[in-house]
């Protein structure tokens, strides 16, 4: 199990602050699809710690223009979404329930697309998954490979048969006029 580390200042000496394990919470309709929201700066964020995670203290799980979240998130093999079994309504439903803010950004016509308000930066960990981009382009990914996804429209298509799993740091960010 991954565990959350967060050091703090007492008495002007740094010190473990908080040490938890991040449970695994998969969805029940999407088997093995498991988000975790783990940690959220605010826009102007300030040392020492406060002892307050700001991610616990929003609606969303994606930040205003600033702010951060850092969230692990691993992917089942898309093979899940294409068996029998598989109830869109109810992943729908789980969705904005559970990741709300972010679950209302995906496309209904384009299963897995969406487009945020947010600078990611993106780190495979685990697995192995494809970042789709418009026209269908594909970029394949490996472990300890890097992406820096500005605002655009995506998917994560994990076609292998294991899981993959992704960090992602979230900077809320203004979104201008393409450029041309």
């Amino acid at each position: 199990m991954t565990r959350l580390i967060v050091t703090a200042d007492r008495n002007g000496k740094s010190s473990v602050g908080l040490d938890r394990p991040i449970p695994s919470a998969s969805f029940a309709s999407v088997p093995g699809f498991d988000p975790a929201l783990i940690w959220g700066t605010a826009s102007t964020p300030t040392v020492p710690w406060d002892g307050r995670n700001v991610a616990e203290d929003h609606k969303s799980v994606l930040p205003e223009v600033g702010e951060t979240r850092l969230m692990m998130v691993t992917f089942p093999p898309d093979s899940v979404m294409m068996s029998s079994n598989f109830n869109p309504t109810a992943a729908g439903a789980e969705y904005m329930s559970r990741l709300p803010g972010l679950a209302e950004r995906f496309e209904p016509d384009s299963p897995g697309m969406h487009t945020t308000d947010t600078v990611d930066y993106g780190i495979l960990t685990q697995g192995e998954i494809s970042l789709e981009l418009d026209g269908g382009n594909m970029v394949a990914l490996k472990p300890g490979d890097i992406v820096v996804q500005h605002g655009t429209r995506h998917a994560w298509r994990n076609s292998g048969t294991k899981p993959a799993t992704l960090i992602f740091v979230l900077i809320g960010a203004n979104r201008s006029a393409p450029a041309k």
